[in-house]
């Protein structure tokens, strides 16, 4: 088994990458902070650390006080920010407000809004949601202006930077000792120590965490078992040593070879793929396939992210 940190899939650089003290915010490769021209102001941050709103399962007792505890859920995260905008000199005052609404311009899809505070810097996957620039005076002659911006994150969890994956072959027996002509020869060589097929994931946040799994060939029904409480993901599909089957649990998606969708694999014994989450601190999982030969080119890769509320 071996673990490694890798950029987060899909992105040229970490989310934060261009963060290098506390207090600054990165968002659509725009830097914002101490030591450029769009300075936070002293109010900081809203709802970065803030616990989002909940929805409830709760029912109402109708026969004493109270009521039975029912599952909760978190609602998305909204994250408030007023930025000064002030540009070096007047003849930048064009480029510098450019460069910020650009940056905070309508998009379809989510980016990485990353903030550090006290050496730690996490991010979201954000939309922005509102953008308020007054067009005083101020910022008529000098391009200065206080700007109000807003972020929806419709997860609200906020992730560690870094993913981290862990890999593990299908079990293979150990090979014993190798026996010569002559019998035993010492050292004795019991040979290459064999797969278990089980690896263990540590989510160092607090909240669960959906990973990205790949199933490497060749192997037939590969299956991806949380040791917890046995539940798992396993597919009806024989993968070629090529092959490559990615579980994308954020997304709830089941692609072959990064293009065809093989949703329609699922086993009636699987779970859906967005409920196979990492609850914090170690979680035990298992690789297993159909019965028969094992192949030591199949493997399967668990990559996630520490996640945190």
């Amino acid at each position: 088994m071996s673990q490694t940190t890798v950029p987060y899939r899909g992105e040229t650089a970490a989310p934060g990458s261009l963060i290098t003290l506390d207090g600054q915010v990165q968002w659509a490769g725009l830097l914002m902070g101490p030591g450029t021209p769009y300075g936070i102001a002293s109010e900081g941050l809203t709802g970065w650390a803030d616990l989002p709103a909940l929805d409830t399962g709760d029912v109402v007792r109708p026969d004493q006080h109270g009521a039975w505890p029912g599952a909760q859920w978190a609602q998305p995260r909204s994250v408030g920010a007023t930025v000064w905008l002030l540009p070096e000199s007047a003849d930048r005052a064009s480029a510098t407000a450019e460069a910020l609404l650009t940056a905070t311009g309508v998009r379809a899809g989510e980016e990485w809004l990353a903030v550090r505070l006290h050496g730690q810097t996490l991010a979201c996957r954000a939309r922005i949601g509102q953008r308020v620039v007054p067009t005083n005076r101020a910022f008529a002659t000098q391009g200065a202006t206080k700007v109000a911006l807003q972020w929806v994150c419709a997860d609200p969890r906020r992730y560690s930077v870094d993913e981290r994956s862990v890999r593990t072959q299908l079990p293979a027996p150990e090979p014993g000792l190798s026996w010569q002509a002559a019998g035993l020869e010492w050292p004795l060589d019991w040979g290459l120590a064999g797969s278990t097929g089980n690896l263990t994931v540590v989510n160092e946040g607090d909240a669960p965490t959906a990973p990205l799994i790949e199933f490497r060939g060749p192997v037939q029904r590969p299956s991806l078992t949380r040791m917890s409480d046995n539940r798992q993901l396993q597919y009806d599909i024989e993968l070629a040593d090529s092959d490559v089957l990615t579980v994308d649990t954020t997304a709830g998606t089941v692609t072959l070879n990064g293009t065809a969708s093989r949703i329609h694999t699922a086993m009636a014994t699987s779970l859906p793929e967005h409920l196979f989450q990492l609850e914090p601190g170690e979680t035990a999982l298992a690789f297993r396939a159909a019965p028969g030969p094992v192949d030591p080119r199949a493997s399967v890769t668990v990559t996630w992210r520490d996640a945190r509320w």
